[in-house]
């Protein structure tokens, strides 16, 4: 019987990835001939005892290390089936041998992929949403079947499904991310990447924001009878075009985001969205209207706070719209939107509107000095003088 030989191997490639880690791999030896197997474990130098041939100086060094022995043996069990059967033994054979029976399914890496990532949880929420929608499309997704028909075709699965261009985009960006996560972790080879000819679409993104005018008629729409309990979502609306927050920094707010600096109430919490912190001077902001609505609402703040679902008060908002007998089209980010926009024309600057806005980089602001064009400028302007 002809003997395969194993060891350990760390950094073959000689090749630190981003997080300043390699890969440590099984190397399988027959007859001057070599093959790797992925034990997907990365490592820092540090983590590594090259001449000891195991894990150190980590957290969870001896799970690791009796990790790398099973997985030796599983390639040794492997190579014994082999030869029961009567085969010879080849080092093709054990990587057939091998992948047929331990390799999981594309859908289950990217679950696995999700629960373990360092990222926040509403980022695995948009995540395991497209995991979602793929295991929709296909309840089963080998690495093999991963091609660019397949890429092609899950997109014509969405548009199938009414999703509009940049909603694609998301979910596309998030497929050929869980696509990037196989290949660095050796589950797929880069020859066989399916995204290399495939360009996501994106369309301009409309940013929907309200003139003085329009955010005057809501600021003085009393809402009676039945329509009372529209209320909340309006005054939550309203606060965001005050204050420029998202729905999702909004619901999570509470009293102690509430503090008093030299004598005067701020608004202080880290966005979810990118956990910037950012401090709201409530007083000075829209002459204090968005203080106007926290004292309207004392005592009751948690309840102020926690709106419907977003989907639920949009649909709210399109009722007060038409109530208020406003034209336009908004949602609940149409509020930061108006928010950044008004600031500007105001003539705040773009640096100040990035801080109040908790934009980690200006580029993402100057999306808003943009939209100040000709054309929306005379629209203000016109406001203005009425």
């Amino acid at each position: 019987m002809r003997k395969i030989s194993y060891r350990p191997v760390y950094n073959r490639k000689k090749q630190l990835n981003a997080q300043d880690k390699a890969l440590l791999q099984i190397e399988a030896y027959l007859e001057r001939r070599k093959i790797y197997f992925s034990t997907h474990i990365y490592l820092t130098p540090e983590q590594w005892d090259d001449k000891r041939k195991m894990v150190k100086h980590h957290p969870n060094a001896e799970s690791l290390n009796y990790k790398i022995k099973e997985f030796i043996f599983a390639l040794e069990e492997k190579e014994l089936s082999i030869w029961k059967d009567g085969r010879t033994i080849t080092l093709k054979g054990l990587k057939d041998e091998f992948n047929s029976t331990t390799s999981k399914s594309f859908l289950t890496f990217i679950k696995e992929d999700i629960e373990s990532s360092q990222a926040k949880e509403s980022t695995k929420r948009n995540r395991m949403t497209t995991y979602s929608l793929l295991s929709k499309f296909r309840s089963h997704i080998e690495f093999k079947e991963l091609t660019p028909r397949l890429v092609c075709d899950f997109e014509k699965f969405l548009y199938g499904n009414q999703f509009k261009t940049n909603t694609v985009a998301k979910h596309m960006k998030h497929f050929k991310a869980f696509v990037n996560s196989a290949v660095n972790q050796d589950y797929l080879d880069f020859s066989a990447y399916p995204f290399r000819h495939y360009h996501i679409k994106m369309s301009e993104t409309k940013h929907t924001f309200l003139v003085p005018e329009e955010l005057e008629k809501l600021e003085n729409l009393e809402l009676t009878g039945r329509h009372t309990r529209l209320a909340p979502s309006l005054d939550a609306f309203l606060f965001c075009c005050y204050t420029g927050l998202r729905y999702s920094d909004f619901v999570n707010l509470s009293e102690k985001n509430i503090v008093t600096i030299d004598k005067k109430p701020w608004l202080v919490f880290n966005t979810i969205k990118t956990g910037t912190e950012v401090k709201l001077p409530l007083t000075f902001l829209f002459e204090g209207k968005a203080w106007k609505l926290l004292r309207k609402h004392k005592g009751h703040l948690s309840e102020f706070f926690s709106i419907k679902p977003n989907s639920t008060v949009n649909k709210e908002l399109l009722r007060i719209r038409k109530i208020a007998g406003l034209e336009k089209h908004f949602s609940f980010h149409s509020a930061r939107h108006t928010n950044a926009t008004l600031l500007l024309y105001k003539g705040a600057n773009i640096t100040t509107v990035q801080k109040l806005l908790g934009h980690r980089n200006v580029t993402t602001t100057q999306i808003y000095s943009e939209v100040m064009g000709t054309t929306i400028i005379k629209d203000l302007k016109k406001c203005s003088k009425g």
